[in-house]
């Protein structure tokens, strides 16, 4: 059965984890999970392709997994923070993992995150159409809700004030 298509399957470089994909992926995120065991770690890297067997992938899925190709399981239901579990099973860190699955080094990529994340300018959708630009600000990040700080910073006082408030009458009635 073909997977139904969504505005968000034009968002490049991703795959969104909807309810669909939790489905699709049932088999790979449990396979992941169950390395959270020492015993199953080690059952695993003994023999991968019997291991994976318990676990109804497809053979796409089982392709996937075997050859770790992240990008390729999450496109297939898997879900980032449990294929990061066998990842950490082949002893690699989400840094090493997400350097990977975007083709920089892991060095390039912190520096990347470290600087704001990718450019959304030649990156906003797959077909080229952009909903978003009219919420970005010149430099592709999106424009700051002036009115929103002052109302938190506003509760924030107001919230410090009664807490001094409190303090100061329950010292009072100690003395």
């Amino acid at each position: 059965m073909a997977r139904e298509q969504h505005d968000y399957d034009d968002i490049p470089g991703t795959f969104v984890f909807d309810a669909e994909r939790s489905r699709q992926g049932y088999g790979i995120n449990m396979f992941c999970m169950s390395l959270m065991k020492d015993e199953n770690r080690k059952a695993f890297k003994a023999n991968e392709a019997e291991y994976l067997k318990k676990f109804r992938l497809t053979p796409a899925q089982t392709d996937a997994v075997l050859k770790r190709d992240y990008n390729r399981m999450l496109e297939l239901g898997g879900n980032i923070y449990f294929t990061a579990k066998l990842g950490a099973t082949d002893g690699h860190s989400f840094r090493h993992l997400a350097a990977t699955m975007t083709g920089a080094t892991q060095e390039t990529y912190a520096q990347m995150m470290l600087d704001g994340g990718r450019s959304v300018e030649g990156n906003r959708s797959r077909s080229g159409r952009s909903a978003i630009g009219s919420v970005l600000g010149e430099q592709g990040r999106p424009k700051a809700a002036k009115t929103a700080k002052p109302a938190k910073a506003k509760a924030a006082k107001s919230k410090s004030a009664k807490s001094r408030s409190a303090k100061a009458k329950s010292k009072a009635k100690r003395k």
